[in-house]
């Protein structure tokens, strides 16, 4: 726990691992080094200073291979903030650097086991996602 916020519960809202047929799970095992992690972060409010973070994860072939797989976990995070946090950027900072640390692990300890549970065992997720550079790179 943080003086700053609280993580009051996670949980998975949704995951898709989708693999049309044969032809395209061969193919995709022997291209899946072309697929790229993608990581997308929403919040809404809830109440009572409580936040809902939407962490998004997709790991996509992005050329234009006609067979292709999509893998996708949304992983919910309820965020309760203190009262003295007032400032919308200490806000941001909180939902996309000092949640996503936390949570992060986890996130990505499932998505390696729905890849590997999804006939594709071993992918090593190599884009360690620096959620800093995340917070300093994001549209203003």
């Amino acid at each position: 726990m943080s003086e700053k916020f609280k993580i009051l519960t996670t949980f998975i809202k949704d995951m898709s691992s989708e693999t049309p047929d044969l032809k395209t799970y061969l193919f995709v095992k022997e291209n899946i080094h072309n697929y790229q992690l993608n990581i997308t972060i929403k919040s809404k409010p809830v109440k009572n200073r409580m936040i809902e973070v939407s962490t998004m994860l997709t790991f996509d072939d992005n050329k234009q291979s006609e067979k292709k797989s999509h893998f996708e976990i949304i992983y919910i995070s309820i965020v309760k903030i203190e009262e003295n946090i007032k400032d919308k950027k200490e806000l941001e900072k909180i939902i996309l650097c000092d949640v996503q640390k936390i949570i992060y692990p986890n996130i990505e300890k499932i998505f390696k086991n729905i890849l590997n549970d999804s006939g594709y065992p071993g992918i090593k997720i190599e884009k360690k996602i620096d959620f800093d550079q995340l917070y300093k790179d994001r549209p203003k």
